[in-house]
């Protein structure tokens, strides 16, 4: 495998080639990789407003919870549970932004804590929400101190066990 260049060198040599050859690049990129056709789509259309988006994931949670909610066993909720999860950490590293990702992840603690789903009767779904708690607190502790508040208290309505 060739040596890795810095995003630095890369760049630059972005910087010398005609746009005609970058809309190539950039297409080539995309077909390589679903999540980077995803994330070509974001910046492309979704970028400019983020609090669409964030309307556009939640609603997606919602779906994706009544899957949950549906659900008699166990094991298949979990398996959708982590389908979430998987949505909810692509869509953190698209909007790069933790107060964004607290949103969501907070959004995601209320609607399992609220769903009806006994959640509590499994230690790896207990697992998984506390882990959610801790990726909660990481992200609100290098907010502003007014967001971090604001969070702190959803933070405090989601906490159980």
């Amino acid at each position: 495998m060739p040596k890795s260049h810095s995003i630095n060198e890369i760049k630059k040599e972005l910087q010398l080639i005609s746009p005609k050859e970058l809309i190539e690049l950039c297409l080539a990129l995309t077909k390589y990789k679903k999540d980077n056709k995803e994330f070509m789509a974001y910046l492309l259309f979704k970028s400019h407003n983020n609090d669409e988006f964030v309307i556009e994931i939640k609603k997606e949670i919602d779906e994706l919870f009544l899957i949950v909610i549906s659900q008699s066993n166990l094991y298949l909720a979990k398996k959708t549970l982590r389908k979430i999860l998987r949505l909810i950490s692509k869509c953190g590293k698209f909007i790069n932004n933790k107060s964004i990702l607290s949103e969501l992840l907070i959004y995601f603690c209320k609607k399992l804590k609220f769903s009806g789903l006994h959640f509590q009767k499994s230690q790896i779904l207990i697992n998984m929400y506390n882990q959610q708690l801790k990726k909660i607190n990481s992200c609100i502790s290098n907010l502003h101190e007014d967001l971090k508040q604001d969070y702190s208290n959803d933070l405090e309505e989601i906490t159980i066990i």
